[in-house]
């Protein structure tokens, strides 16, 4: 019997024609095309957090609607059922699509460069679909400006409606406009210091290319957050925007939940929905809740290659996780309740800000709930009849990005205390667990604490992060964690060869309250898995047994000497 050769994932692909002739995997979402074509607009904005499929849709989008598409790609798809509306619409129309993503640089004139490369490269594409034959001496001037490296500003701000202008008088068609990540380069430029140029350029190209543009017969736009319509698209009465909170096209960014069980069922993998569900769902967008397609492409691909293999974070590889780090080192005690709340499983009531400029980001910690809710960090579980937006953490991978950070966070927070820092692990080598104890419990005070509803173990490795980066502090101490020793794997073990002295520490999570119970439990096992043995041969000569018991922003310390 010859197996079926599966298809390949489409693990960072965003190209349609690749993804459909190449034979990667492919989730149906040509359903946008015709809800496009349905509910009418002249310009559409979707925002969607990262990896949501916009690059991709954007792509499809081109594929279909562009003269001379090769149609077969949309073979077996569910836009080709209706073939009313693909004999009047496929391959009927002139198309420019642009993506800003690479357009940021470290100063102003760069990033500049790189918009000026692309619209060089389209004005080129533009030449050769029409042939230079059919220009007009006038067109060709254009073109030739649009092609020119040093591009001037005035040519650069007109150039996509100068080309829908010459591709509408060619084909005697409106021009379909795609803008993708439009605000990338808004959001670069705001972290590198030329927002404002920035702005005023990216403003005044889509001022001329999607406000009064006789030549266009739709655009659609796609980015992250929605940039305050003042700031971007002055004028645009044309302009309609889709948000996480609108009720439509919700299904066509992102997997559902059908989508998802059908690629593990494709794959042999439904076994994982239930993990991949609690690890990468979570997102509601209007009535239908949705997946992060490149978390479960990446979970597919790694099931494959290695089955049993655990989650990962895999957003936070591709994304980096700046506006948490920011978020938390921003808030004050009542916003650091509020994220205890959120890590916890509850929500809170926020009223979020659909639109913003890049300068208001950080004007306030309201401002960024509205940039972690538009980003992906949080999801709408419902709204208020006040109108308030009750946020919360969409899954267990958003969760630990929030608990990383906040780790993070606290080593920097008490690294800043070199004298506390000193007096705690010189506790740790005098073996005195009542000074431990003090000092762990005021730290313990300033963190965010993780109260949740998870695993005891989970908690147990909260706890343990925050002293691993305390008694990292000491570089005289070779610190250990997790390490195999006697009959299983210690906490974390301290080496001080200067005093000849070592340290093992077992962290529990005292359920219900109970430190003693808890401290008893860490030090029984310290003792039956023989976790100082590994210090043992290492010849040192003194071993200090610590068991710590923490509950909430409490902890109860106990020290023994090892026999």
């Amino acid at each position: 019997m010859i197996m079926e050769k599966k298809r390949r994932l489409p693990i960072g692909i965003e190209d349609f024609s690749k993804v459909r002739r190449e034979g990667f995997y492919y989730v149906d979402k040509t359903g946008l095309v015709k809800e496009l074509l349905d509910d009418w607009g002249e310009v559409n904005l979707f925002t969607r957090p990262m990896r949501f499929g916009k690059s991709l849709n954007m792509s499809m989008l081109k594929c279909f609607f562009e003269i001379g598409c090769d149609k077969t790609l949309f073979d077996g798809l569910h836009i080709a059922e209706d073939g009313e509306l693909c004999e009047r619409y496929m391959g009927q129309f002139p198309v420019l699509s642009v993506s800003l993503k690479g357009v940021f640089g470290e100063c102003y004139e760069t990033a500049r460069g790189m918009l000026v490369r692309l619209i060089n490269e389209e004005a080129y594409r533009v030449r050769e679909s029409i042939g230079q034959e059919h220009l007009s001496a006038y067109q060709q001037r254009q073109l030739d400006r649009l092609m020119e490296p040093q591009m001037r500003d005035e040519d650069l701000m007109d150039s996509l409606r100068t080309l829908s202008s010459i591709l509408c008088g060619y084909h005697g068609k409106g021009t379909i406009i795609l803008i993708d990540e439009y605000d990338v380069p808004l959001d670069k430029a705001y972290n590198a210091g030329y927002y404002d140029r920035m702005a005023d350029l990216i403003g005044n190209l889509f001022s001329q290319t999607l406000k009064t543009n006789s030549s266009l017969y739709f655009a659609v736009v796609t980015g992250c957050l929605r940039i305050a319509k003042e700031s971007i698209f002055t004028g645009l009465n044309n302009f309609r925007v889709f948000s996480l909170t609108s009720p439509l096209y919700e299904e066509y960014f992102g997997f559902t939940d059908q989508e998802v069980q059908e690629m593990l069922g494709y794959y042999g993998l439904i076994e994982h929905y239930a993990t991949a569900r609690k690890w990468y769902d979570g997102y509601h967008l209007g009535e239908t809740d949705v997946y992060r397609p490149w978390d479960v492409i990446c979970y597919c691909s790694d099931l494959q290659a290695k089955p049993g293999i655990k989650p990962r974070l895999y957003w936070v590889n591709t994304s980096g996780s700046h506006i948490v780090k920011r978020f938390i080192k921003k808030a004050d005690r009542k916003t650091q309740r509020e994220i205890e709340q959120l890590i916890a499983g509850e929500t809170i009531c926020k009223t979020v800000r659909q639109g913003l400029t890049y300068d208001e980001v950080e004007d306030s910690i309201d401002n960024l709930w509205s940039v972690l809710f538009a980003t992906g960090y949080l999801t709408m579980e419902g709204e208020t009849e006040e109108g308030g937006i009750l946020l919360g953490i969409p899954n267990l991978e958003i969760r630990e990005i929030f608990v990383t950070q906040i780790q993070e966070w606290f080593r920097e927070l008490v690294s800043q205390d070199k004298p506390q820092l000193d007096a705690f692990c010189r506790a740790f080598r005098r073996g005195d667990a009542g000074a431990v104890e003090e000092k762990l419990n005021g730290y313990l005070r300033r963190t965010i604490s993780i109260r949740d509803t998870s695993t005891k173990s989970k908690k147990e490795n909260f706890y343990h992060g925050i002293l691993l980066g305390l008694l990292a502090y000491d570089q005289k101490w070779i610190v250990s964690s997790n390490a195999a020793s006697g009959d299983g794997y210690c906490d974390i073990s301290i080496e001080d060869e200067e005093e000849d002295t070592g340290i093992v520490i077992e962290v529990k999570y005292a359920e219900n309250g109970d430190l003693d119970g808890g401290c008893r439990e860490a030090m029984e096992q310290i003792e039956e898995k023989r976790y100082s043995e590994r210090l043992r041969l290492d010849g040192i000569g003194r071993i200090l047994n610590f068991g710590i018991a923490c509950y909430k922003k409490q902890c109860k310390v106990v020290c023994r000497e090892g026999a």
